[in-house]
Parts: structure tokens; C-alpha cells; sequence
């Protein structure tokens, strides 16, 4: 008889959905923006720019709103999160000056970020602890689940009616995702008086390594790979458009994973098996950078990166629910965010200029070597 608490409880099939809506929307917006600067003007390396402040925003921001989130109530920061992040979508499908694209990113990164890591911290709460591996396997199903579809939606809604109604479709979702918010348990805020910044504990530096040398090689991968599909006009396959092929078999590959972890176990001490997922996201991009054709070679490196990346957050998340006491959570998330945010911006701008002045091939080496960097790192974790 499995005596075991059970995993799928209400509370946890709404954060689930939360976070799917979220990276659903997201991801409409990530790959379309860019395309929406090179109409007015941008260049190619300079597209990349909105991600770098947009990711810095929600670096820095996450070092405020995790803490602000653990003395609030992460229900309070879900909610005015998620409203805040329709204001600024639905503002920009009205701007056509790219200046103030980039004068948005950055506050809209703080919002961001209080999003995540509000939702993180949340799920903490609702997880039982013999089962958290298991849980956080099963909950993130939804963030991939999100982006298979978010990005293969954008760019169709983006070349057929422009970034003006898609902009102020995804604020509709997002205004939905506050009021869901609602639905979430009560928050019991902490009254105690603390600064709203809190230094991470020491203990937080490892994990947050791992995470910012992932972020290098990931950080261009939104922006860049649509944009070497659309400009080498991959055909169809099936007469299903391949612009967002990479990002969406990526999704498929990180889902695929986690069904077969959640099959398999993830033994006593989950986080060991990291620097094999590390591997497996460098392979991927190895592939991206040196196999021959397109929509093929985008279909097949998706695969591989999305299989080796699909756990990284997952068993950096394991380890740091056991390692840090519940009223200190978020903060711990968003340390993690804050690195990985980091990692995304600083890839996004360096890659960028490497595809701007030698294209994309050169762009993916670089990111293939630069996760190899988190290779070590994860091993260290994993002792």
C-alpha cells in the first residue's frame, strides 16, 4: 500500500497552470519583440538588446523581490506581478519607437522576476517534503509545456497581424493570471522588520555559479534562433512552419526528459545527476553549431539541449528546498534567479555581437563552450 502524500493536490494543479500560462505568454513575446526592432531599425546584434535589459532588469530585481515576496506573501506578488507584466505587453504592441522598448525592458524585468520567484516560493509551500524531487519533476512539465506552443503562436499571430494585437492579447492572459492569482491559499506575511535586500547566504554561491554559466549559453537562444530560420527561409515540415522549431523541440526534449525521470526515480540524493544534464545541454548546442542543414539540425539540437537543460532548474530547485529553511526561500530563488538572469543577459549581448559581425554558426560555438563551463561547477554541487 503507497502511503506516500500525494503529489497532485489542488493548490499545486494551480501554481502548475500558473506557470504554464506565464511561460505560454512569454514566449510570444520573447521571439517577437526582436523582430519588431529590426522593423524599426535595429540590427540584427542589436535586437538582442531587449533580452540583455530585459534580463537585467529581472537579475537585479530579483535580488528585491524575492526577499519583498517572503515579507509580503508570495499570493500579494503573484498577483500584482502578473498585472503589472499585461501593462507593459499590451503597451507594446502601441510603441513605434524601439528607444522606448529598451526604456520598458528593464522595469518589466523587475516584474518579472517577482513573478518567478513569487511561484517558486509558493509551490515550496504546497510540495510535501518526502516528494519534492518528484514534484518539481512533475511541475515542470509546465514551464516546457509553455513553450512548445508560446513561440510557435507568437510567430504566427506576429507575420500575420502585427506585435499591436498580440501584444494586447497577451495582457488579457496575463490580467487572467492575477486573477488566479486570487484563488491561491492566503498568505501569513512574516511581520518582523527586514530590508527589503537581503545578501544570499553563502551557501547559495555554488548553485548560483551553476546557473549563471548555463545562462551564457542559453541566453541567445529566444532571440537568435528564430531569426536564422526566418532568414534562411526553413520550409514546413508537414506544413507546419519551422521558425520556431529549435525552441519548440526544445520544450519537447525537456518534457520527454522529465517523463522519463519521473519513470526512473531520482534516487536519495537528486542533485548527483546534474552534471550528466549539463553534458547533454552542451551536446546540444555543439549540434546546433556544427551539423549541416537547417530546420533538421534545429529539430535535432532542440532535442538534445532541451533533454540535458530540461533538469538543471529542477535539481538546483531540489537542492535548495532542502538546504534553506522555509521563511528564507525567497530570497534563496531569487539569488538563483538573479545569477541565472545575469548569465541570460550577458549570453544574449555577447553571442548577439558574435552572430551581428560573424553569424550564427561562430554564435552557437560560442555557447556550446561557454556551458561547458557549468560543468565543474555542477560536479562540485553534486559531491
Amino acid at each position: 500500500m503507497d502511503e506516500r502524500p500525494p503529489l497532485v493536490t489542488p493548490a499545486f494543479a494551480l501554481v502548475w497552470v500558473l506557470t504554464f500560462l506565464t511561460f505560454f505568454a512569454a514566449f510570444q513575446l520573447f521571439p517577437t519583440v526582436p523582430l519588431r526592432l529590426m522593423e524599426l531599425g535595429a540590427s540584427r546584434a542589436e535586437s538582442g538588446w531587449f533580452m540583455t535589459v530585459f534580463t537585467t532588469g529581472s537579475a537585479f530585481g530579483a535580488l528585491l523581490t524575492g526577499p519583498l515576496g517572503d515579507r509580503l506573501g508570495q499570493r500579494r506578488m503573484v498577483i500584482c506581478s502578473a498585472l503589472g507584466f499585461a501593462g507593459f505587453v499590451g503597451t507594446y504592441g502601441l510603441l513605434d519607437n524601439r528607444i522606448w522598448f529598451y526604456a520598458l525592458a528593464l522595469p518589466h524585468g523587475l516584474v518579472w522576476s517577482g513573478l518567478l520567484t513569487a511561484t517558486m516560493a509558493a509551490l515550496g509551500g504546497v510540495l510535501p517534503a518526502a516528494r519534492r524531487a518528484d514534484g518539481l519533476a512533475l511541475y515542470g512539465l509546465a514551464s516546457p509545456g509553455g513553450v512548445i506552443f508560446g513561440p510557435l503562436v507568437g510567430l504566427a499571430l506576429f507575420q500575420r497581424f502585427g506585435l499591436a494585437p498580440l501584444g494586447l492579447g497577451m495582457a488579457a492572459l496575463f490580467a487572467l493570471l492575477g486573477a488566479m492569482g486570487l484563488v491561491l491559499p492566503r498568505d501569513n506575511p512574516h511581520r518582523e522588520r527586514r530590508s527589503p535586500f537581503q545578501k544570499p547566504e553563502r551557501i547559495m554561491l555554488l548553485p548560483c555559479a551553476v546557473l549563471f554559466a548555463t545562462a551564457l549559453g542559453y541566453g541567445a537562444l529566444g532571440t537568435y534562433t528564430a531569426q536564422e530560420a526566418l532568414q534562411q527561409s526553413f520550409p514546413p515540415i508537414l506544413g507546419i512552419p519551422t521558425a520556431s522549431a529549435f525552441l519548440s523541440c526544445m520544450a519537447i526534449g525537456m518534457v520527454a526528459m522529465r517523463i522519463v525521470m519521473t519513470r526512473i526515480g531520482f534516487g536519495t540524493h537528486p542533485v548527483r545527476r546534474l552534471p550528466a544534464m549539463i553534458a547533454a545541454s552542451a551536446v546540444g548546442l555543439a549540434l546546433l553549431a556544427v551539423l549541416p542543414g537547417g530546420a533538421g539540425r534545429h529539430i535535432l539540437s532542440g532535442l538534445a539541449y532541451g533533454a540535458g537543460y530540461s533538469m538543471v532548474h529542477t535539481l538546483v530547485s531540489t537542492w535548495v528546498l532542502d538546504a534553506v529553511h522555509e521563511d528564507r526561500r525567497g530570497a534563496a530563488f531569487g539569488a538563483t534567479l538573479f545569477a541565472f538572469d545575469l548569465g541570460i543577459g550577458l549570453g544574449s549581448a555577447g553571442i548577439g555581437s558574435i552572430i551581428g559581425h560573424l553569424g550564427f554558426r561562430p554564435g552557437w560555438a560560442f555557447a556550446a563552450s561557454a556551458a561547458v563551463l557549468a560543468w565543474p561547477l555542477a560536479r562540485r554541487l553534486a559531491r
